[in-house]
């Protein structure tokens, strides 16, 4: 397995497929933004990666971690908006 070091970090060598027209159109992007296709990939990952989890901390349902420990209602399910809002 490659390795080296880059800004700070350990860095793995990793095969990707994909298509053609995506690769192409990748290293023109990286080309125009003065960067290697390596680093426009990385730094798109990284976006993309840091994009995802901020969506999941903003949803309350997503970041929800409670678990109800006690019995619950047999007709839970069937009643649940008794249970949530009332008569």
């Amino acid at each position: 397995m490659y390795t080296s070091k880059f800004e700070g970090y350990t860095m793995k060598r990793t095969t990707i497929m994909i298509p053609e027209d995506l690769k192409i159109r990748a290293a023109r992007r990286a080309n125009a933004v003065g960067i290697s296709l390596g680093g426009f990939i990385r730094e798109s990952l990284e976006k993309a990666l840091k994009s995802d989890s901020k969506v999941a901390h903003d949803d309350s349902y997503m970041s929800d971690n409670s678990v109800y420990e006690d019995d619950i209602p047999a007709d839970l399910a069937q009643n649940h908006d008794k249970y949530l809002y009332g008569d």
